[in-house]
């Protein structure tokens, strides 16, 4: 199948949003998303940012990675994923970071027979989050300037 990757633009955003439903609905949290578009010619996204870490260096977070599933298997996951290390490397990243569900086992494997490891378990190290009431009762108690 030929598929190119290349950089969203903002004429993507409705497809993006499309597939960001796609993937809630996939992860069971669709009651989570709060953005909404419709129609599509774009069958998947990588979305990333660049992180940093104070032992190693710049690095980068990869929010979502995601194909349509009539388009699996097909090499574009791959492909997204490649072309998001390309952009890391090209800005001197360190390394590519992201979660996964733990029950996403078919995702788990992908990655992990790209080469990508499993830091929970080997490291010991876990995903922090606040959120919501506890987000902001954290900002809250802010020490005043």
């Amino acid at each position: 199948m030929d598929f190119k990757i290349r950089a969203g633009t903002k004429d993507d955003c409705k497809d993006m949003s499309r597939m960001i439903k796609e993937l809630a609905v996939f992860e069971k949290k669709l009651d989570e998303v709060k953005t909404s578009h419709e129609g599509f010619t774009v069958v998947g996204y990588a979305l990333y940012y660049y992180t940093f870490s104070t032992w190693k260096g710049r690095a980068m977070y990869m929010e979502d990675l995601y194909v349509m599933e009539e388009f699996r298997g097909k090499g574009i996951g791959k492909g997204l994923m490649s072309k998001v290390a390309e952009m890391g490397k090209k800005n001197q990243c360190v390394r590519l970071q992201f979660s996964v569900m733990d029950w996403n086992t078919p995702a788990r494997e992908f990655y992990a027979a790209k080469g990508a490891r499993d830091i929970t378990e080997k490291d010991g190290w876990h995903f922090i989050r606040f959120e919501g009431q506890e987000f902001d009762d954290l900002a809250k108690s802010a020490p005043k300037d």
